[in-house]
């Protein structure tokens, strides 16, 4: 019998897993052996899951609610470089490749709720399931890639273009984060979001 089993909300989990971007491609057997591994945590609003700098990593697999990576600077500036929420994943898979330290942290902007295994077990289930490792691993590297670009964004774009340009990738989120979490992420202050916010909700009745 797995954790899972004796969950009061097994069959939900289940569901939400079987929905994840990640997992699923993966069959009914395959499903049932990564969840021996698989711990599910209800996690507070602000409580920090991976801290940077930190050797010990898991993966993690967004149930519900919303989280957050950011990176600090030695004078503690911190800089969001993504959200994640249902249905995402959340890893540091590549400076565990890598044998490096996590080079951010990731953070519960909302309660929310997560499976998670080590690292060293989910690896090890990739290298089992290989056509599982390679759509991971291309996740992973489109993550990256949009990290890339939000950094670009910032230096490259106004605040206007860095409000519309959110909306056009992230609409469904823009509901649903706080607005100083958001605000933070696209480097403006929250009065700055919340007029030019009302500015595109009065351009588009």
């Amino acid at each position: 019998m797995t954790v899972l089993d004796k969950h009061p909300e097994k069959n939900l989990i289940r569901l939400q897993l079987s929905n994840n971007c990640v997992l699923k491609s993966l069959d009914s057997a395959a499903m049932a052996d990564l969840e021996r591994h698989l711990e599910v945590s209800d996690i507070k609003k602000s409580e920090i899951l991976l801290h940077q700098g930190d050797h010990q990593m898991e993966q993690y697999f967004v149930l519900d609610g919303i989280l957050k990576r950011i990176v600090s600077s030695a004078d503690a500036k911190e800089m969001i470089l993504r959200f994640a929420i249902e249905k995402d994943i959340e890893t540091s898979y590549a400076a565990w490749r890598l044998k490096t330290a996590a080079p951010y942290s990731i953070a519960c902007v909302t309660k929310a709720r997560v499976a998670r295994m080590p690292m060293k077990k989910w690896a090890e289930f990739l290298e089992e399931h290989k056509p599982l490792k390679e759509s991971f691993e291309f996740e992973v590297m489109r993550l990256m890639s949009e990290i890339m670009a939000h950094t670009i964004t910032l230096h490259m774009l106004d605040a206007p273009g860095r409000v519309e340009r959110f909306l056009r990738k992230y609409e469904d989120l823009f509901e649903l984060l706080p607005k100083k979490e958001l605000a933070a992420y696209l480097n403006l202050s929250p009065e700055t979001l919340s007029r030019l916010k009302t500015k595109h909700k009065e351009l588009f009745i």
